[in-house]
């Protein structure tokens, strides 16, 4: 199934959070946080008001409690407005 977000939505992906210390301590995975750099999967056209800046595959940084989470094809993900994106990773 494909999603196409509309306006200036983003869809995003969560990245897989590190699950070993540097000195190989493994973490627990029951009590994970929500991760807050995210995969950018695909991106609305935009409207009047907002032109999208961010492309599909660039690596963002949200807030911990923003947008929507759904879950597709037994993936999870976030929609969230370009204007919840905090910042684009370089």
């Amino acid at each position: 199934m494909k999603l196409k977000p509309m306006a200036d939505r983003v869809l995003l992906k969560p990245t897989e959070a590190e699950e070993t210390t540097a000195s190989g301590i493994i973490l627990s995975t029951a009590n994970k946080e929500k991760p807050v750099i995210s995969e950018v999967v695909a991106v609305g056209p935009g409207d009047k008001d907002n032109e999208m800046v961010v492309k599909p595959g660039d690596k963002v940084v949200v807030g911990k409690y923003t947008g929507t989470e759904i879950k597709l094809d037994g993936q999870d993900y976030t929609i969230v407005k370009q204007s919840e994106i905090l910042a684009i990773v370089e």
